[in-house]
């Protein structure tokens, strides 16, 4: 049988749950700038490394690549992404930046900027940033190959 406490006991259980609290927030945050929680990945992504491929930015993002080129014409539609080439079968193409798309960057950046405040987490400042060291822990720790 499981109790409470056990399941309380679980960090990754706990993780999931803290997630969903998390993302019903970071959604509606989002919505209110007209963009996912990805897209606004794939645009930071490029702010920081500009003209990554498709597949980079799959990686980067955690989503398929078969994904990224649906989501990449859509950005692309809204003026937000150009791509930098032709591109065709097995090419790769670099991705980059509009204006269009930095504006949209920092306009939802200032509302994550705040939204990620360790504040309204409920965490102090210290604590935000152990939090913040521990989940990047985590990721590495389930990013490395098996037996690695």
């Amino acid at each position: 049988m499981w109790s409470e406490d056990e399941l309380a006991r679980l960090p990754a259980w706990t993780l999931v749950q803290a997630y969903h609290a998390v993302a019903q927030g970071f959604h509606a945050l989002f919505s209110e700038h007209r963009l996912t929680p990805v897209q606004f990945g794939v645009l930071a992504q490029l702010a920081v490394s500009p003209g990554l491929t498709q597949a980079e930015l799959a990686r980067r993002v955690l989503i398929r690549p078969q994904s990224m080129g649906e989501l990449i014409g859509s950005l692309v539609d809204r003026g937000l992404l150009v791509r930098g080439g032709p591109g065709g079968k097995g090419r790769p193409v670099p991705v980059s930046l509009t204006e269009q798309g930095r504006s949209a960057l920092e306009q939802a950046g200032t509302a994550v900027r705040a939204f990620n405040d360790s504040a309204a987490l409920g965490l102090t400042a210290k604590e935000g940033s152990q939090l913040n060291e521990l989940l990047h822990k985590v990721i590495r720790s389930r990013s490395r190959p098996a037996g690695g």
